[in-house]
């Protein structure tokens, strides 16, 4: 199978990247200075040019303060650019990904089936939530992949991009590179966070995706892990499963300036009977994850070049 990747060189897509490859599959991943996404004609020759038999696309513009202040290049970036994937991947009879996420929910509707209506309370779950009304209305052979509180490694860079943000993504890895360090950690708690979500493991959602891909499953999955934690539980099931010192672990309260603009939904947990069911597959329970997410940095594999 050959799948045109977009935001290979990401967190989400570098992981993406990585299993489609070792599943045998043809990864094809242009990068930004290749082919601007938010350009209709450049990504349609270069989607026409490559005839791939799907496109994942994960490419975000990911800078979320930047996002309300400079909201033209913001749509374009997201729901511009999804619409020129789909049409470009409709002219080629290609199967279409879109990577979304939990956070097109409000923060009240957990855990959120797959079939309950998006409420975004911020610009980047509103931006997600368009996005994935044009895969599910335009897409010859479309589907939404929602992803939620993704651990793991960046593949395409030595460390993660940032200690910790509102939400739970790379949470476990930025705590254990510091307790592994002698150094304290303290996992944000309190209003204005994301504080119970269900965590996934980037390389699990991947392999989710990549069975949704060969059994050309369609619609909405929800591509997560299954078993719903709070961030301090999480923290501290981490600690014990690699087995670190929890003396060094603090909760304290996020920082007042965390995320400009918008709300953050409290309670993004995800509940992904139905995708178990349509991939054949039994979810996770955290433990799992947190096992295979120690393997992965004990592996030495922070850093793997993505191939373009």
């Amino acid at each position: 199978m050959r799948i045109y990747l977009t935001g290979a060189t990401g967190f989400v897509g570098s992981n993406l990247a990585y299993v489609f490859d070792a599943h045998g599959a043809e990864v094809v991943a242009p990068r930004h200075e290749h082919v601007d996404l938010t350009d209709e004609l450049v990504v349609r020759r270069s989607v026409a040019a490559t005839r791939p038999d799907a496109l994942v696309h994960c490419a975000i513009w990911n800078d979320p303060g930047a996002l309300h202040t400079d909201r033209r290049r913001a749509w374009e970036a997201y729901v511009g650019a999804t619409r020129n994937v789909v049409a470009a991947a409709n002219a080629v009879d290609a199967q279409f990904v879109l990577i979304s996420t939990d956070w097109v929910f409000d923060g009240t509707q957990g855990p959120a089936q797959e079939t309950e209506p998006p409420n975004p309370i911020n610009l980047y779950g509103f931006l997600k939530a368009c996005s994935e009304l044009i895969v599910t209305e335009s897409a010859g052979c479309g589907t939404v992949a929602r992803i939620a509180g993704v651990q793991g490694i960046h593949r395409a860079r030595p460390n993660t991009p940032r200690a910790q943000d509102a939400g739970f993504g790379y949470l476990v890895a930025s705590l254990v590179d510091a307790l592994r360090a002698g150094e304290r950690f303290a996992v944000w708690d309190g209003a204005g966070l994301n504080l119970v979500a269900t965590p996934t493991l980037a390389t699990d959602a991947g392999e989710l995706i990549w069975r949704a891909l060969t059994r050309e499953v369609t619609g909405i999955l929800h591509c997560c892990g299954g078993e719903h934690v709070d961030r301090a539980g999480l923290a501290r099931r981490a600690i014990e499963v690699f087995e670190l010192d929890g003396e060094l672990l603090d909760v304290a309260p996020p920082p007042a300036d965390l995320i400009a603009g918008g709300g953050i939904p409290r309670d993004t947990r995800l509940d992904a009977t139905a995708t178990a069911r349509a991939l054949g597959v039994e979810l996770p329970d955290l433990a799992t994850t947190l096992g295979r997410l120690r393997q992965d940095m004990e592996a030495g594999s922070h850093h793997e070049e993505v191939k373009v």
